[in-house]
């Protein structure tokens, strides 16, 4: 795969001043110019009349109990949930979250709250992909709130986002670590369909991911994609329809070469974007097709697994069905 090699965005050596990751998030690492974020939990501001949509919130903690992790607390209202947890690793909490309807749509308010305590380690993961859906001009939104506490290990892998033409959607993912809390996630964000020639040609997505480690802010980003100008922008997308992002912390300069002989050798047809903030791996991938690029992210988490959390790959057997 043609990969921007090096390190884009932060002592890049991609040698492109204006290269697609520096534009197409406005990405920040923020030490002492802002006041520390706290853990509440801001509700956006509903944009749509009470009663329309769904109106769901689950919420799951986690503790290590003996020699594995249990789901200590859960309370849900609306239609979400989770399945029995798995444990294929003994000491590792597998479970999958569950949204029965099966998409989103206009009016709906999802969140979504995770927190991992006392030497918990979960990794989290959904059964396939989340459909938001075209709208009339009501708001879908989800809030994703994951907390992981001292000497916890969170692993968020969900499925890729599809958003449908005509959608007006925003999703908002919130990951608050303490110090010494170690984490590997991704988000994969498909806009349309393009080989069911479902294009995504109208309508806006609004994304924003949130970083924060005792209190302040490792990375902020947000992206808008409106109608076809981010898509079809050379300094964008590029004509692509898939992207994808995958933070990793605590990550060393030679796990991040390590990642970078990874993404060097893969399918030419997408690029790759790496970043390295302090000890947080930001990888950003860009394509055409949801599974390649899943496929990328899996295999940098294969790689990842073993060095921060000391642990073999385990795939989820969901993603074999």
């Amino acid at each position: 795969m043609a990969a921007h090699g090096g390190s884009c965005c932060r002592g890049g050596s991609c040698g492109h001043s204006g290269c697609w990751c520096r534009s197409l998030f406005s990405s920040q690492q923020i030490k002492s110019t802002v006041s520390p974020l706290t853990r509440q939990i801001e509700r956006p501001v509903p944009c749509v009349e009470a009663g329309f949509g769904w109106k769901a919130e689950l919420n799951l903690g986690f503790k290590k109990k003996l020699d594995h992790t249990v789901l200590s607390s859960r309370t849900q209202s609306g239609p979400l949930t989770v399945q029995r947890p798995f444990y294929p690793e003994k000491e590792v909490c597998h479970l999958y979250l569950l949204h029965p309807p099966g998409g989103v749509v206009g009016g709906d308010e999802l969140h979504i709250n995770v927190g991992l305590e006392a030497g918990a380690s979960v990794l989290l993961t959904t059964p396939g992909a989340t459909k938001f859906y075209r709208s009339t001009g009501a708001l879908a939104q989800q809030v994703q709130t994951l907390s992981v506490a001292d000497g916890c290990a969170l692993e968020w892998l969900p499925q890729e986002n599809i958003f449908f033409d005509q959608t007006y959607s925003h999703l908002c993912t919130r990951i608050l670590l303490e110090e010494t809390a170690r984490f590997i996630g991704w988000e994969i964000n498909c806009y349309g369909r393009p080989a069911s020639k479902d294009l995504f040609t109208n309508g806006q997505v609004r994304t924003r991911l949130e970083v924060v480690r005792n209190g302040m802010p490792l990375l902020l980003d947000q992206l808008l994609v409106e109608d076809t100008v981010a898509l079809k922008s050379p300094g964008s997308f590029n004509g692509n329809s898939c992207f994808g992002t995958l933070i990793a912390t605590p990550v060393s300069p030679r796990l991040l070469d390590m990642v970078r002989s990874i993404v060097s050798g893969r399918d030419n047809r997408q690029l790759v974007g790496l970043s390295l903030l302090d000890d947080l791996l930001v990888v950003r991938c860009l394509g055409h097709y949801s599974e390649s690029i899943a496929n990328t992210l899996r295999s940098i988490w294969a790689a990842l697994r073993p060095e921060l959390l000391e642990r073999e790959a385990c795939h989820p057997r969901i993603w074999l069905t």
